[in-house]
């Protein structure tokens, strides 16, 4: 383990760090994975510990939730955000419970508006929702620097001002 002595870092208020449910510095560096994808994640942890009367009024499931994109970035999201969190033993499960799985499990369950509203309990995956609509908007609409990296840097050049450079992709 590196001496934390030796980092040339900020200094860390450990304490601070902590009550907000981050794991100490030291533990971020050296730590391993306890499981190494998100099937996994959800096959060995979440599946197992997550127990739910499912019947399509109350709560809706799809044994088949790997076809649902939005299903796979939300455990994606819960599977990442435990594996930082569990590193926290004082806080860090009643947080990622609190502030990760509920809201994400009961977006994921949700029978009316979650990603497996059509699907039916144990038999499954039954029909795929559609994208959010959206119709074109009037393109001046976008022309503000705040809903624009286009826009911006445009302002920026107008007034002189050097741009950094954006990653866009």
């Amino acid at each position: 383990m590196p001496d934390p002595q030796e980092k040339q870092d900020a200094p860390v208020d450990e304490g601070a760090a902590a009550s907000m449910g981050a794991p100490p510095p030291e533990a971020e560096d050296d730590a391993e994975m306890v499981f190494a994808s998100v099937e996994e994640f959800y096959g060995h942890y979440l599946s197992q510990i997550v127990k739910r009367r499912v019947d399509g009024v109350h709560l809706a499931w799809c044994p088949d939730w790997w076809t649902h994109p939005e299903a796979i970035a939300r455990i994606a999201a819960l599977w990442r955000a435990f594996e930082y969190l569990r590193l926290d033993a004082a806080l860090g499960m009643s947080h990622w419970w609190l502030q990760h799985a509920d809201p994400h499990l009961a977006a994921l369950m949700h029978p009316l508006t979650g990603p497996f509203a059509l699907c039916s309990g144990p038999e499954g995956h039954t029909a795929e929702l559609g994208p959010l609509p959206g119709n074109p908007s009037p393109p001046e609409m976008w022309d503000h620097p705040a809903f624009s990296i286009h826009a911006a840097e445009e302002k920026k050049a107008e007034e002189g001002a050097e741009v950094p450079e954006q990653n866009v992709g």
